[in-house]
C-alpha cells in the first residue's frame, strides 16, 4: 500500500511540473490555469486569473469552464493547448494532472510547490471571491 506521500511521488514522476517563476510568465502570456484547491482554500488566496475546479470534482466539471461551457468542440480544443494546474503544495495539481492525462489531455502541466511557493514569492493573489 503507497502512502498519501508516495501516491504524490509517484503521480509527480508521470506529469511535467514548472515553477511558479515560469508559471508567473506564462500567465502574462494568457496561461489557463485551474485551482484545483478546495472552494475554501481558493477564497481565502487565489491567482486572478485562475477557475476553481476541486481536485474532487475536476474531471466532471471540466466540460464548465468558462472557456468551453456550451460550445461542443471546445473541450477538445482546450486539451490540445497547455493546462497548467495549482493547489497548495504541489500534491493534488500532479494527481489531477496524472488523471487529464488519462483523459486525453496532454499538455497538462503541475505548479511544483503551488500556492505556498507562490506566496513564498510575493506573486499576486486575489481574496475573497
Amino acid at each position: 500500500m503507497l502512502s498519501p506521500q508516495e501516491l504524490c511521488a509517484k503521480a509527480k514522476s508521470n506529469v511535467e511540473e514548472i515553477d511558479v517563476d515560469t508559471l508567473q510568465q506564462r500567465i502574462a502570456e494568457g496561461a489557463r490555469v485551474i485551482d484545483v484547491r478546495e472552494p475554501g482554500e481558493y477564497a481565502a488566496g487565489h491567482i486572478r486569473t485562475a477557475v476553481n475546479m476541486p481536485r474532487g470534482v475536476l474531471e466532471m466539471q471540466l466540460t464548465q469552464h468558462p472557456d468551453v461551457a456550451g460550445y461542443d468542440d471546445a473541450l477538445q480544443r482546450m486539451a490540445d493547448q497547455p493546462l497548467y494546474l495549482i493547489c497548495r503544495s504541489g500534491g493534488r495539481s500532479a494527481l489531477a494532472a496524472e488523471s487529464l492525462q488519462r483523459m486525453g489531455f496532454d499538455k497538462v502541466i503541475s505548479v511544483d510547490g503551488g500556492m505556498q511557493a507562490w506566496e513564498e514569492r510575493k506573486y499576486p493573489q486575489v481574496t475573497g471571491e
